[in-house]
């Protein structure tokens, strides 16, 4: 079977996956941005009937040519997004772009009247996202984040075992990035004149203006400041969604960070090893351990996402999840001493399973995400991650390289969202871009 077959059997497996549109109720879709992940949403879209592929907008021919011989269509090209935005004839937009555009493009595609399919992290600010969350709101636009997990049938049955205490109460949930980049990185390659035809100072729009360096786009951006946060909001994000979602929670209390680029040779302004903690209301400290100069497995299971709870654990993994029983201890904490080692062994020997393992196969895969997108379209009604999830999940790791970045502890207020002990992090949720560029 192959994975275009799969996605479209196992689709039928959950209920909002089971809509039969004919060709006259096809949403016309325009493509902004169409490297790596572009690419990949693209793809996503491309296995349901009801889209059509109206336009395609990127910085590189090579690109939108390539989306156009795969698109079964004749979409217009566009270089600037805010040509694509006047047409029409596009009812709906995918941004896969650099993260820094992230937030002009959507709010630009809202008050343009457009849907929006918008890649993760939603932002590169928290000032940003919120920015977002406004225009979506204020011109009723139909919004999905690109955390693809919120559409996996595995991935939801996960989250509601958690959130209904089939763990008992979740004391940790420690997340993972691991990928042994030493000692070469990502290279270090000299600025020089960008590739022909690309527009350099449009890539980098309200970022700051600086000389190309290939490392600096098409996909290594994310390993600088002025375009992405790192394996932090690339990875973070999916995982402390899937975190705040499985615990019913929106937003921590407070963050803590440390890390830096202690290995990895290369021109990356990102860490290549980092530590963040989060405190979530009820008790639980949320981790995020990132290991890009060693690939040794996160654990015996070599998962995701663990979350450790007083009845057990639930390893997540690409496509799985499995469930481990706790041992629970009926007596209090055994007083050890020199004296007692016999009794202290009957303890840990007697305690009794609470909850039975289990194990599921799945698929996160994009177009699960990309239905859903295409079915709230047509029914305007909230995406599985409508931008205002999006954008919580985005902060959450947006306020967690702000700790990182000035190794400090800081307290979050979620209402305000803004910190309350540092003026000197709430100097960081925002920057000024680069003229002519503004977000309204």
């Amino acid at each position: 079977m192959n994975r275009r077959d799969f996605v479209r059997a196992t689709a039928t497996t959950a209920l909002s996956y089971q809509r039969i549109v004919g060709a006259n109720d096809r949403v016309r879709m325009g493509f902004i941005g169409l490297g790596n992940r572009g690419d990949q949403v693209l793809d996503a879209f491309l296995e349901h009937g009801d889209n059509e592929v109206a336009a395609v907008c990127d910085l590189r021919d090579d690109y939108m040519d390539f989306a156009h011989k795969k698109s079964r269509a004749n979409p217009a090209h566009f270089r600037d997004y805010r040509k694509l935005l006047e047409l029409k004839t596009v009812d709906a937009v995918a941004i896969a772009t650099p993260d820094h555009w992230h937030a002009l493009m959507c709010v630009d595609a809202c008050n343009a009247g457009k849907d929006v399919y918008v890649e993760k992290p939603l932002s590169l600010t928290v000032v940003e996202g919120r920015k977002m969350v406004e225009a979506a709101r204020r011109n009723n636009r139909v919004t999905q984040v690109g955390v693809h997990r919120r559409s996996a049938p595995f991935c939801r049955e996960a989250a509601e075992i958690i959130r209904t205490g089939g763990l008992g109460h979740v004391t940790m949930a420690a997340s993972y990035n691991i990928r042994n980049e030493y000692p070469n990185g990502i290279g270090n390659p000299a600025d020089s004149a960008p590739p022909p035809g690309v527009d350099w100072d449009l890539w980098l729009g309200p970022a700051p203006k600086v000389a190309f360096n290939p490392n600096r786009a098409f996909y290594r951006f994310r390993w600088f400041w002025n375009y992405s946060g790192g394996q932090v909001t690339n990875y973070g994000v999916h995982y402390l969604d899937m975190i705040q979602w499985s615990l019913g929670k929106d937003a921590p209390l407070s963050v803590t960070a440390i890390g830096g680029k202690y290995a990895v040779q290369d021109n990356r302004e990102a860490p290549d090893t980092a530590e963040v903690l989060w405190e979530y209301p009820g008790g639980t400290i949320a981790r995020f351990s990132q290991y890009s100069a060693n690939g040794a497995p996160s654990n015996a299971r070599n998962s995701e996402i663990e979350f450790r709870g007083t009845l057990g654990t639930l390893y997540l993994m690409a496509g799985a999840y499995e469930l481990v029983p706790e041992r629970i201890n009926e007596a209090e904490v055994f007083a050890r001493t020199p004296l007692d080692r016999q009794t202290e062994r009957a303890q840990r020997s007697g305690a009794k399973a609470s909850v039975q393992p289990r194990s599921l196969k799945g698929s996160a895969d994009t177009a699960f995400h990309a239905r859903n997108f295409l079915d709230c379209v047509k029914s305007r009604t909230a995406c599985n991650c409508d931008i205002e999830t999006g954008h919580r999940s985005t902060t959450a790791a947006l306020i967690g390289n702000i700790a990182m970045r000035l190794k400090t502890h800081l307290q979050w207020d979620p209402v305000r969202e803004r910190f309350t002990n540092s003026e000197a992090a709430n100097q960081h949720l925002h920057y000024q871009y680069r003229s002519p560029w503004k977000i309204s």
